[in-house]
């Protein structure tokens, strides 16, 4: 049988391919942190203007909830492409959908806080998940197993 072919009904059906995994994570990162990104940019572009009117959900002012808020959708989902300090990135990511879907829309329908809901459940992949093999993270991982006596 074709290599190729056979390769390729293995990972069919079900057969563990690092490569295709750690593929598709570096995918899933792309998008996540791209689309999220988008989040943040159109914040920054508006802050004047949102900064007066940005709810303060948790007692810390407007403005300041814009400047968390806008750190972690641009800064963190810039970490999360590069695939550095991915688990620790997605946390503030996390705390923010938890609060906008939670908190912000905590009484609205279902459809308004979908968004927030899902960007929350794609944060937990990656915190379980990690970056991947294509990822810094991978090489500061290998390059710390190197230094330290865990080698």
């Amino acid at each position: 049988m074709n290599r190729k072919l056979n390769n390729f009904i293995l990972i069919t059906l079900g057969k563990k391919n690092v490569n295709a995994n750690d593929f598709g994570l570096l995918i899933f990162r792309l998008a996540v942190g791209i689309l999220m990104l988008t989040h943040g940019l159109q914040k920054i572009a508006n802050y004047e203007t949102l900064k007066l009117a940005f709810p303060d959900p948790i007692g810390l002012g407007s403005s300041f909830s814009l400047t968390l808020i806008i750190l972690a959708e641009f800064g963190c989902s810039i970490l999360i492409i590069l695939g550095l300090f991915t688990r620790l990135a997605t946390i503030p990511l996390m705390f923010g959908m938890i609060v906008a879907g939670f908190v912000v829309h905590g009484g609205d329908p279902f459809a308004v806080k979908e968004l927030s809901v899902l960007y929350l459940l794609m944060y937990v992949v990656l915190i379980l998940t990690g970056a991947g093999k294509y990822s810094v993270d991978h090489y500061l991982q290998r390059w710390w197993m190197k230094k330290s006596k865990f080698a």
